[in-house]
């Protein structure tokens, strides 16, 4: 069992609830901590060998997370009704925002001139 510190960008009361609901939520749940992967490195293991081993992919956007954030009732229910209402405002907006901006990777790829 590991638990990291969050990024320094995180909020430190927010991401310290979430972490003590999840972790009450584990012990309330009585689950069982996987076996220990004993030094093997998860990015040389195949998504077959991940999934038998039942390690998932963490959302590859801030829309992933944020449609796996409203579903997490634990983490929502830590946070409360009046956080949980703000932050998904203020983050789906963000993605609203960068949703519409071109990327310098976009203007090399497709606007490249010859």
């Amino acid at each position: 069992l590991e638990l990291r510190c969050p990024d320094p960008s995180a909020n430190p009361y927010l991401a310290f609830a979430a972490m003590l609901a999840a972790g009450l939520d584990g012990i309330n749940s009585e689950m069982v901590c996987p076996e220990p992967l004993n030094n093997i490195n998860i990015w040389n293991l195949t998504d077959e060998e991940r999934k038998t081993r039942g390690i998932a992919s963490l959302p590859g956007s801030l829309a992933e997370a944020m449609h796996e954030f409203e579903g997490n009732e634990i983490i929502k229910s830590a946070l409360g009704p009046v956080i949980c209402d703000v932050f998904q405002r203020a983050k789906w907006a963000e993605v609203e925002e960068y949703r519409t901006r071109v990327t310098d990777w976009e203007i090399s790829r497709y606007l490249e001139l010859a």
